[in-house]
């Protein structure tokens, strides 16, 4: 009896072995990112932590919303990170039951219409009345972009006579650097986090009748089921948030010349500190 007594717990040892080797978690983490300036910086800095805490880390960028969403909900990548209560919302929406929030990482994205702070002017509500300095045109980004939808919206809103023009992010940006030395008035669709923000000196307009989304939250999301299957990496998502102005630095960098994985490892070089504070997080 003493015998099978003694088997069946062996038996069992070796089980429970077996079993908690199947749910080790996994060292690897595919990670998805938008080709972007606000969302690099955050899938470039969390890298660090992640392969300081003993992870494999790929990183796939991607160039839309909805190829993103449908890689983190296949299983191709493992978590992304988005704006999901307004900037993504639809897909969220859509997606959602088979993805998880993690964690937040960043807070305070707006994208509205702004314009220089030389222009004497501090509202939607007043580009009509000033349509011929501005050409009579918003010089806006890519159709079917949210900021763009949003941005028609206002047109309706506050009954503007201007022409709301469609584009790219670059022909926006060369119109807008080219105003600026000209010390012109001009009227973009713009957002910050961005380099265009800390670099000229812009100012958005007042929005008083609340068209354009308000501060967004930036957070990670993973395929349902991230956080159990990684818990020691869940927590170490959960451990990381960039500040806007600090997003916006990195940017600035860039903007001056710097790559952008040299502009990320001068941010992380320079805050080692907060960074281990960061990774103080007990192990499996």
């Amino acid at each position: 009896m003493k015998a099978l007594l003694k088997s069946l717990a062996a038996a069992a040892m070796v089980g429970m072995t077996f079993l908690s080797a199947a749910h080790a978690e996994a060292k690897s983490i595919v990670v998805g990112t938008m080709g972007w300036e606000d969302l690099t910086p955050i899938t470039g800095i969390t890298r660090k932590v992640l392969e300081d805490q003993g992870y494999e880390v790929e990183v796939k960028e991607f160039s839309e919303w909805g190829i993103a969403f449908a890689a983190l909900k296949k299983g191709d990548i493992e978590i992304l990170a988005s704006q999901v209560n307004y900037v993504s919302q639809d897909y969220w929406d859509k997606n959602k039951t088979k993805l998880e929030k993690i964690s937040p990482v960043s807070h305070g994205l707006y994208q509205a219409v702004a314009v220089p702070k030389y222009a004497n002017i501090d509202s939607m509500e007043d580009l009509n009345a000033h349509a011929d300095k501005f050409g009579g045109k918003i010089i806006g980004v890519e159709p079917g972009s949210g900021l763009m939808r949003e941005a028609g919206d206002a047109m309706k809103a506050y009954d503007l006579k201007l022409q709301l023009v469609e584009g790219s992010t670059a022909a926006m940006t060369a119109a807008l650097k080219s105003a600026i030395e000209r010390n012109e008035w001009i009227a973009v669709t713009v957002w910050e986090p961005s380099w265009m923000m800390a670099k000229y000196p812009m100012k958005f307009l007042k929005d008083p009748k609340n068209v354009f989304s308000p501060s967004q939250t930036y957070y990670w999301i993973g395929k349902k089921g991230f956080s159990a299957e990684h818990p020691h990496a869940r927590e170490v998502l959960a451990s990381v948030y960039v500040p806007l102005e600090d997003i916006n630095a990195i940017n600035g960098a860039v903007f001056d010349g710097k790559k952008m994985d040299e502009a990320v490892k001068e941010w992380t070089d320079s805050h080692a500190d907060l960074i281990k504070r960061w990774e103080n997080i007990s192990g499996e």
